[in-house]
């Protein structure tokens, strides 16, 4: 009788085992195909069959690592490991993932461990020499930061000095000031993929910078009855797409505002080109165009997703360090008529955070790891009440109950966030008081989604959403500037 229910037990496994690889291989033709939503899927019904088999870990965990929530794929690579700790590819994921988190010194140890067991792998030596280099660079950068108070990149330039060539035909600021001749001439020049005058870039940093440090961490306006505004979420270096927005919408104007909710920049391959359109509109229409930081407008995600790489290629380092402190200015949420909050991520790890903690934030500065600022750029909200471990491995996921609670006590109506690719290039969640927003169609020129934008009126309030789809653009591949870390290898 025992020799049955073992014989009936191992029949079983053995039946389950062959299930589980058949969900693998469904979720395999759904990841070549770039579902990544179903090839999650499937790979958890896989690992649900059999929990033992490292491969179901490591592949759901380049799934997870295609839909930017490197928490949840860290934590595969790691069971991978765990289940097999001479599975190479589980070292590759983790090492991959802890970059993307910018935890360099934890991928350099596993790209250690794959050097050392397959010392002629190219790639693997090349990951690790460059995962090397950033450690050492960011040492470095630790090191000068402690010995002295960092001086601006303004300080040591001499615009005025700077020659535009005589054969330099492009857009020029007149007598040193941003006009709306000059930022529809400039959007053209940059259709044409054409490059604008160093000085004229650095012309619109600085002054950006001298608009931005005025401005409060929490900005509040008033819309009259009459009045409306248009939201936009993530445009990540979408340039063409951001002009079809102004095609659509109209372009920006005293009349005609705009907030546009960070992650200008990264991943698409001209983040320069949206982010000094953007930063144009600001210094013509100050009072009319909003601009609020993302995640990626920080150093470590510039580093790793393009932005850093596409200014070094099309200007120079110091350019980068100058977007750079610029991009430490830029607020972190917006506040419409005391009843709508704007942020790029959202809500908080914990309860009993107010308009006024939001206002006192010293934000000019790289953001923590934990913390009401970081929360602002990286926080996600979920289906289920209460706070869970974010998919992303940074700040948290945040239930329905978060967020009425924080709106009870703030006495405000909802909020509006970003940071989430969504099919239908919105989402609204938890009641209709947390509505989701993505304004790059076709995210990556591979997810497929639509676009969005909303419109809010002073009279009600009440969000009316518009949709759009990618436009083409020049054969330029999304990430052609990411750091080669980023270029995710080994299947």
């Amino acid at each position: 009788m025992a020799k049955q229910l073992e014989n009936g037990s191992e029949k079983k496994m053995a039946e389950g085992g062959n299930d589980a690889e058949l969900f693998k291989e469904k979720a395999n033709k759904y990841f070549k195909e770039k579902d990544y939503e179903n090839a999650i899927k499937y790979y958890t019904e896989a690992v649900d069959l059999n929990p033992s088999n490292a491969i179901y870990y490591s592949n759901r965990s380049l799934a997870y690592l295609r839909t930017e929530c490197y928490g949840y794929a860290l934590a595969d690579a790691t069971k991978a490991l765990e289940i097999d700790k001479n599975y190479i590819k589980g070292y590759y994921r983790r090492a991959t993932s802890n970059m993307a988190l910018g935890k360099f010194k934890a991928a350099l140890k596993d790209y250690e461990t794959v050097v050392r067991v397959r010392p002629n792998d190219k790639d693997a030596k090349m990951k690790y020499q460059e995962c090397n280099k950033i450690v050492k660079q960011k040492a470095f950068e630790r090191a000068i930061a402690s010995d002295e108070i960092k001086k601006s990149v303004v300080d040591s330039l001499d615009i005025e000095s700077m020659t535009i060539e005589d054969d330099y035909v492009g857009p020029k600021l007149e007598d040193g000031k941003v006009t709306l001749k000059f930022m529809k001439e400039m959007m053209d020049w940059f259709k044409d993929q054409k490059k604008l005058h160093r000085k004229c870039a650095y012309q619109i940093l600085v002054q950006v910078k001298d608009v931005l440090s005025k401005l409060p961490s929490l900005v509040e306006i008033s819309l009259k009855e009459t009045e409306k505004i248009t939201v936009c979420g993530d445009t990540h270096g979408q340039y063409y797409d951001l002009l079809n927005i102004f095609n659509l919408n109209g372009l920006p104007s005293e009349t005609n505002p705009y907030l546009f909710n960070g992650d200008f920049v990264d991943r698409g391959s001209f983040s320069l080109e949206v982010i000094l359109t953007l930063f144009g509109f600001k210094l013509l229409f100050p009072n009319n165009f909003h601009l609020l930081r993302g995640n990626h407008e920080t150093d470590n995600m510039n580093q790793m997703y393009g932005f850093e790489g596409e200014v070094k290629a099309k200007y120079t380092a110091q350019m980068f360090q100058l977007f750079s402190e610029v991009f430490q200015w830029l607020p972190l949420a917006q506040c419409m008529n005391n009843k709508v909050l704007v942020m790029h991520g959202g809500l908080f790890s914990e309860d009993g955070v107010t308009l006024e903690d939001l206002r006192k934030i010293e934000r000019n500065r790289q953001p923590p790891d934990s913390g009401p600022m970081c929360d602002l750029l990286w926080s996600d909200p979920q289906p289920q009440n209460g706070r869970s471990i974010s998919k992303r491995g940074v700040s948290c996921q945040f239930g329905p109950d978060v967020t009425e609670r924080f709106l009870e006590q703030n006495k405000l109506d909802f909020i509006i966030r970003s940071h989430e690719v969504k099919a239908e290039g919105y989402e609204v969640t938890h009641s209709g008081k947390c509505i989701t927003v993505f304004s790059a169609p076709n995210y990556c020129d591979q997810m497929g989604n639509k676009g969005a934008y909303i419109h809010l009126r002073g009279s009600d309030l009440k969000p009316e959403f518009h949709q759009f789809t990618a436009v083409p653009h020049p054969n330029v591949k999304p990430m052609a500037y990411a750091n080669t870390l980023m270029q995710m290898g080994m299947m």
